[in-house]
């Protein structure tokens, strides 16, 4: 009589396949999985943070309409990752995944560029997700002190970078924790984001005594950005932005494939299944929200109560114009600031696994010392690595605020490049090596794959353009320089040393 392995014991016979021996604890299901990505995604912090570059670009036609468009193409790219995923279920992910369809003698160079641009993408987002959280709360202080008209307290910079360094401390002592524990604080994140998008998308307009037309809402275009942007289609672009930051981090589903179930599909669902969700309420509550938005530039106004931070200026006039005080508002912004606190988590879960398995292969500075796992099964040295390197760039905020974003940039910009790095070896050089795992794209996959690529491309592109003239040192996107100076360290790292001893990922099975 035959006795089939376990799943999990699947799982560690295909992980041993790809190379590795199972050193973290194999206990997330698909919901886990899913959870940890839809919560990092978290469209209530994405959308809440970037709603001043929707309004201030294209305003309701591009929050709305340019949702849409950058779902469909988020989709493209999340069918192919999901693709590789499922072939290749491993911590590495998409570094891994470069390295196996680049073919052996371009697998080294593969693999070093896109994993420094996914690691280096994970550390900005979590410096960006923090950092937003602590400016909230500082929003959410001024207003509760009476806003900017009424003498609210308006935190200084020093006091902004004290909160995001607590928030931080808060995000590692939590993934400190097991994994079966983590789990938990993900399944959280997808629900309260779940739940939070229907509380406010019901409560903000139905609390509304002034509400915007449905042709407002959706065909109305804003030109007056004031930053001497006056095509059309240049301030859509600009725009889209918004939506494209706020769909990013569904690597975290392959980054947690070696402590999930099932991994060669499940790992792929968890991706398709949090961008899909993510792309249906996250239009669900940019609709709800731009149903209250009667005046863009009082919005944007900087002597506005809320200091220009337009979605809680939405908030707090919709309960003060009903009630007589915005207070329902400041609780409605409470919600937004649990669903940021919950992708931090999340965030720094993926950083931790990412930088786990990249200095398993040897690729980063003391790769020893973050490739250690406690007697918990967790990464824990990973983890306050990622917790130190988001604070160290966020002390660029002190100096300068152009500086800080540049800095930022990087999360949108540097992760989807390394998206799209393995999907284009995929299409190319891997087209006729790769062997599809149980989910697969069938004789559609180089289609999707090439759509993917080339939106990628194109938004690397755009997103580097200027987004005020004339140009000057203080309006110029830094976008560029950013990416391009992370472009730059990586290849001439290799050139000057990498190249003579990485060789990609590494086996650590014992012979």
């Amino acid at each position: 009589m035959t006795i089939l392995p376990s799943s999990e014991d699947a799982d560690q016979r295909r992980l041993r396949e790809l190379g590795y021996k199972q050193e973290l604890k194999r206990g997330l299901s698909v919901v886990s999985n899913f959870a940890f990505s839809f919560s990092i995604i978290s469209i209530l912090t994405g959308v809440t943070t970037t709603y001043n570059t929707g309004l201030r670009y294209g305003g309701p036609m591009s929050a709305t309409i340019g949702w849409i468009v950058v779902a469909a193409f988020n989709g493209c790219i999340a069918l192919s990752m999901a693709e590789i995923c499922s072939a290749y279920p491993t911590s590495g992910g998409l570094y891994y995944w470069s390295a196996r369809l680049a073919g052996k003698d371009w697998a080294p160079l593969a693999s070093w560029i896109t994993g420094w641009f996914n690691i280096v993408g994970l550390w900005a987002c979590t410096t960006s997700v923090d950092f937003s959280l602590a400016q909230l709360l500082q929003v959410i202080i001024l207003l509760s002190t009476g806003g900017v008209n009424d003498g609210g307290y308006i935190a200084s910079k020093y006091l902004v970078l004290g909160f995001h360094g607590a928030l931080l401390v808060s995000h590692g002592f939590i993934n400190s924790l097991p994994i079966q524990v983590l789990a938990l604080f993900g399944k959280l994140g997808a629900l309260w984001n779940v739940l939070g998008v229907f509380v406010l998308m019901a409560l903000i307009p139905a609390v509304a005594t002034e509400r915007a037309s449905a042709k407002f809402v959706f065909t109305h275009f804003n030109t007056d950005n004031g930053e001497g942007i006056h095509s059309t289609v240049y301030i859509f672009i600009v725009g889209l932005l918004m939506s494209q930051y706020s769909m990013v981090g569904y690597d975290a589903s392959a980054h947690l494939t070696e402590e999930t179930k099932n991994a060669d599909r499940n790992g792929p669902m968890g991706i398709l299944t949090a961008v899909g969700l993510s792309g249906i309420f996250g239009w669900a509550y940019l609709v709800a929200v731009t149903f209250a938005v009667t005046d863009i530039e009082y919005l944007l106004d900087a002597n506005n109560d809320a200091g220009g931070y337009a979605i809680a200026e939405v908030f707090y006039l919709v309960f003060k114009r009903r009630y007589g005080n915005g207070t329902g508002g400041i609780i409605c912004l409470g919600i937004v600031a649990g669903a940021v606190y919950l992708c931090g988590i999340s965030v720094v879960t993926s950083n931790s696994r990412m930088a786990y398995a990249f200095s398993r292969d040897g690729a980063m500075p003391f790769s020893k010392v973050w490739h250690k796992v406690n007697s918990k099964e967790v990464p824990f040295n990973a983890v306050w690595l990622a917790v130190v390197i988001a604070f160290c760039m966020a002390l660029t905020s002190l100096g300068s605020e152009v500086a800080f974003q540049a800095m930022v940039s990087i999360a949108t910009i540097g992760l989807y490049i390394s998206y799209a790095l393995p999907i284009f070896f995929r299409v190319t050089l891997g087209r006729k090596s790769f062997v599809p795992g149980p989910f697969h794209l069938g004789k559609f996959s180089c289609l999707i794959g090439w759509i993917a690529v080339i939106w990628v491309a194109l938004i690397t592109v755009l997103f580097s353009l200027p987004v005020a003239y004339p140009v000057t040192k203080d309006t110029l996107n830094y976008t560029p320089v950013a990416v391009g100076g992370l472009l730059v360290l990586c290849l001439g790292s290799w050139v000057v040393n990498a190249r003579f001893w990485f060789r990609g990922p590494v086996t650590n099975i014992e012979k």
